[in-house]
C-alpha cells in the first residue's frame, strides 16, 4: 500500500511533476491527482497503483513500507512513528 503523503514526497524527491508521472506510468494526470488528494492510503485499482509505483522505482525512489527495512543504498526521508 502507498499513502498519497508517500506519493507526493516521492514526487518531490524527484523534483517531478504530476504531468510527468502520469506520463511515465501510462495513466491520465487525472487519476494522478486523484491519489495524491486521497487521505491515507491511495485508493484505485491494484495495475493503476502497480503502474505509477514501478514509474517512481525506475525514475529512482524506493517505496519503504512502514516498518520494512530499506533495501537500497542512499539518501531519503522517512516518517518517524508517531506512537513511539
Amino acid at each position: 500500500m502507498i499513502s498519497s503523503a508517500q506519493l507526493r514526497a516521492a514526487r518531490a524527491l524527484l523534483d517531478m511533476d504530476r504531468k510527468t508521472l502520469a506520463e511515465l506510468a501510462g495513466v491520465s494526470l487525472p487519476t494522478i491527482q486523484r491519489m495524491e488528494s486521497a487521505s491515507g492510503v491511495v485508493g484505485g485499482t491494484v495495475e493503476t497503483l502497480m503502474k505509477v509505483v514501478e514509474a517512481l522505482e525506475k525514475a529512482g525512489v524506493e517505496l519503504i513500507a512502514e516498518d520494512a527495512v530499506s533495501q537500497s543504498s542512499g539518501r531519503g526521508v522517512r516518517l518517524k512513528n508517531k506512537n513511539p
